[in-house]
């Protein structure tokens, strides 16, 4: 009996489908879960406290939008936290509201998401008024509810990937304020392990260092900034080409692995 692959553990908050996952996959490209381990959290708080919990090596975290600001809740748990930022990223966003097959516009009255989806969405909402907007802890897990309950005055607002996963039927698209809709996720680990950095490439902390993609890097991948929380910067960047042709940066997905063992290990032994 050939022994079982190991893979290292990533939470994200939400449900298969949220744009954390879909953070995740732009870090590691899409056959992230071939040599990843992607581990849902319903919550900020099961999210925050899932590497002490012994479920994940690494959290992926999202941090700042480019309509709304800071995600207070997330930002206001990695203050609080003694975690290590590794790693940064930052995706477009693009809203759509879902129903349940054979939902129509004209039948919908009540839309369920997240805050700061919803925050997102303020001009299409404002322009509804018959639509009553239900705060929820998730994107994807409010299309994961329509689809269950069945009812087609009932939608959600998420991406197209949770719509696909779960069944769902795109009644509306690109319900966005801005079309220029960005969402930045931080990896971060223990403060502890930050002196094992996986990850090797550019690194930037000068104050006032663009956090903007870099041009010409692959799916979004944004350069290392030099984010700041009390004393912790971001000490490093991702890049899921690492094995390109010419490349001198080690694959992430490898150092990944190598690295969360030692986490797990060490966790293991506290």
């Amino acid at each position: 009996m050939s022994a079982s692959v190991y893979k290292p553990r990533i939470a994200f908050q939400g449900e298969h489908g949220a744009f954390s996952e879909d953070a995740a996959i732009e870090l590691f490209g899409p056959q992230v879960s071939n040599s990843i381990d992607l581990e849902p959290c319903p919550t900020f708080e099961a999210l925050f406290n899932s590497i002490d919990a012994g479920h994940a090596e690494y959290i992926l975290v999202p941090i700042e939008n480019s309509l709304i600001g800071s995600i207070q809740p997330a930002v206001a748990l990695f203050e609080k936290s003694s975690l290590a930022v590794v790693g940064e990223v930052a995706i477009p966003i693009r809203h759509h509201l879902i129903g349940c097959p054979g939902s129509v516009f004209e039948e919908i009255e009540t839309v369920e998401s997240h805050p700061a989806a919803l925050a997102q969405c303020q001009i299409f909402l404002a322009a509804q008024p018959q639509i009553k907007a239900i705060e929820t802890d998730d994107t994807a897990g409010s299309v994961v509810r329509v689809i269950k309950r069945s009812n087609r005055k009932h939608a959600a607002i998420a991406g197209r990937r949770a719509a696909e996963l779960y069944g769902g039927s795109i009644i509306r698209s690109n319900l966005e304020d801005h079309p220029d809709n960005h969402t930045r996720f931080l990896l971060l680990t223990r403060e502890s392990d930050r002196a094992s950095n996986i990850f090797r490439g550019s690194t930037n902390t000068e104050p006032g260092a663009d956090r903007g993609p870099r041009a010409g890097s692959p799916r979004g991948v944004v350069v290392a900034t030099g984010f700041n929380a009390g004393n912790r910067t971001l000490s490093g960047t991702i890049n899921p080409l690492a094995n390109a042709p010419g490349s001198d940066l080690v694959d992430p997905q490898k150092a990944l692995i190598k690295e969360s063992k030692k986490l797990r290990n060490t966790n293991h032994d506290r």
